[in-house]
């Protein structure tokens, strides 16, 4: 959707939307490429015995089965059908098939437990769930919470109380009509981690995809080019696996690599890249920092990228040097949310990269900084990220909650929960969530720099900077650290880290505490939890690296 031109305002100025009043995911995603070119590859599903490539006419097939099943088991437009599955083919053409059915689709997480599960079942009150075995066995027990789930089927069979998927799909014809959906109609419901309380239902209609396809073209310089093939880590359970990877480049004709990893490995991750020819990839921050740290990458492995992008942490000189030096190319960082993603982006193609920046506001969107009141903010003065509406990648409104709807708008601001500022040219900067700030003897100051430059020292694989209460200083700069292998830990090692971000940014920011941990507690799609270590700090006694 994106114009070609040379600069940003050039290819900003000449953007328009085009959403049309009827429009349907799964069609757009499969049907519309199988009826002009069925033999394409759509999917490389790579597994331990090999890959198993899926071509749009399969797609077509496989998810036209799956819809004709779910209408002979009773589900109609609107109902909420459960995708519990890794990245595997029948993720894919199970919210394809979902989408033609009119049906809403919510993915979920694989590694979610029990209580998580009936949470989210029972809030979207789900009536079928499409899983593996594993899942079935975890369902089997929920069971009598969830009034609402009718089906169960399965990947591997019909185990633990769950229907055959594969056998059921058999026996339905290939044919299917699609519902006529509107762009508006409710085609997916995510549900976000969140800070604080249960997660949010974010529910978000066809026109979903639309919307996020300027940012994924600009994050990667221009999807589609001849011969992209692109992978994530992410699982696609979660929006940036979903809708920042899977769905729009099925849309471009862009073949995925589906790989499951039972646990992310950078070294598994370089193979896999090489042997598969991948060319475009999104890559969480967190990955990043893994990968980086293994020697000698560039040297050991033949890659051909064309496009790395990353989202979801501020990406800092040190990550961006590296991926020059690994990928050959300009890694692009990115900024959304569940609710209203794929909004900021940097684009390398059309400028270089401003370390400490997240780019731009993606063309199409309307993007500012704005008081708690939804009043802009001169630029370099730090407030909410705010985003206007209407917007096409904006979602409806937060599941069977309207108040909470309610609260995330201003006016017509949707304030993201984020602090960050725009300079004098129109970049945008993250400085940390509303509550991941730290407020230090009259300083605002977000982690994101402090973390970039911890980074920098040979010794530190990964870190994460909280403010702890402090009486004197309201609070105090406090870094946890994950050593590189090797690294002796210990005080005088925190003290030359202390001067290291001393030196290197300022003397208010450098981290007046500093504690050693072997590993960082993250969420599932690999972001630092940084809740979690300001709970921890704030336990904390007096003791420490000061």
């Amino acid at each position: 959707m994106l114009p070609t031109g040379t600069t940003y305002r050039e290819v900003r100025d000449a953007f328009r939307w085009q959403i049309p009043a009827r429009y349907n995911i799964g069609v757009d995603v499969c049907d519309v490429w199988a009826e002009r070119e069925p033999g394409r590859v759509a999917l490389i599903h790579v597994t331990d015995d090999g890959a198993r490539e899926y071509s749009y006419a399969e797609l077509r097939r496989l998810s036209n089965q799956l819809a004709n099943l779910l209408r002979a088991s009773g589900v109609q437009a609107g109902e909420r059908v459960a995708i519990l599955l890794p990245q595997a083919p029948e993720t894919a053409y199970g919210h394809i098939g979902v989408h033609k059915l009119g049906a809403i689709s919510i993915p979920l997480f694989t590694l979610f437990g029990a209580e998580a599960l009936a949470y989210r079942l029972g809030n979207a009150g789900a009536s079928v769930v499409i899983t593996n075995a594993e899942g079935a066995g975890r369902l089997r027990d929920l069971r009598a919470q969830l009034p609402a789930l009718r089906h169960v089927f399965c990947i591997d069979g019909a185990l633990n109380g769950a229907r055959d998927l594969h056998a059921d799909m058999a026996a339905q014809a290939d044919a299917f009509v699609p519902v006529d959906t509107a762009a508006d109609d409710p085609a997916i419901l995510i549900y976000t981690s969140g800070t604080t309380g249960q997660p949010k239902g974010a529910l978000h209609a066809h026109r979903v995809l639309l919307g996020h396809l300027p940012g994924v073209e600009m994050s990667h310089d221009f999807l589609p080019r001849p011969g992209d093939r692109i992978w994530t880590p992410a699982d696609w359970a979660w929006i940036g696996g979903l809708l920042d990877v899977l769905l729009p480049a099925l849309h471009h004709g862009v073949p995925v690599v589906a790989r499951r990893f039972e646990k992310f490995s950078a070294e598994a991750a370089f193979q896999l890249i090489q042997d598969h020819g991948v060319r475009n990839a999104f890559i969480p921050p967190t990955a990043l920092k893994m990968m980086r740290a293994v020697p000698r990458a560039h040297q050991r492995w033949r890659l051909a990228m064309r496009s790395v992008a990353s989202g979801g942490e501020s990406l800092g000189a040190e990550l961006l040097e590296w991926g020059r030096r690994t990928f050959g190319v300009t890694i692009n960082e990115f900024y959304g949310q569940t609710e209203c993603n794929m909004i900021v982006s940097a684009c390398a193609a059309l400028e270089p990269p401003l370390p400490g920046s997240m780019g731009r506001a993606v063309p199409g969107h309307e993007l500012a900084i704005v008081d708690d009141l939804g009043q802009p903010v001169p630029d370099g003065a730090q407030g909410n990220i705010a985003v206007g509406r209407p917007d096409p990648v904006m979602f409806l409104g937060y599941w069977d909650n309207p108040r909470a709807t309610a609260d995330k708008f201003v006016g017509d601001w949707l304030l993201t929960g984020d602090v960050g500022l725009r300079d004098a040219e129109g970049r945008l900067h993250f400085v940390g969530r509303n509550d991941d700030v730290i407020t230090s003897s009259g300083y605002r100051i977000g982690p994101g720099e402090i973390e970039d430059c911890l980074l920098g020292h040979p010794q530190v694989r990964l870190a994460a900077v909280v403010g702890k209460p402090d009486p004197a200083r309201t609070e105090i700069v406090k870094a946890y650290v994950v050593l590189e292998e090797g690294a002796t830990p210990g005080p005088a090692l925190a003290r030359e880290i202390q001067d290291w971000v001393r030196t290197r940014l300022a003397a208010h920011e450098y981290p007046r505490e500093v504690e050693f941990l072997t590993e960082l507690p993250m969420t599932t799609t690999g972001k630092i939890i940084r809740r979690e270590l300001r709970e921890r700090a704030a336990r904390e006694g007096d003791a420490g690296g000061r």
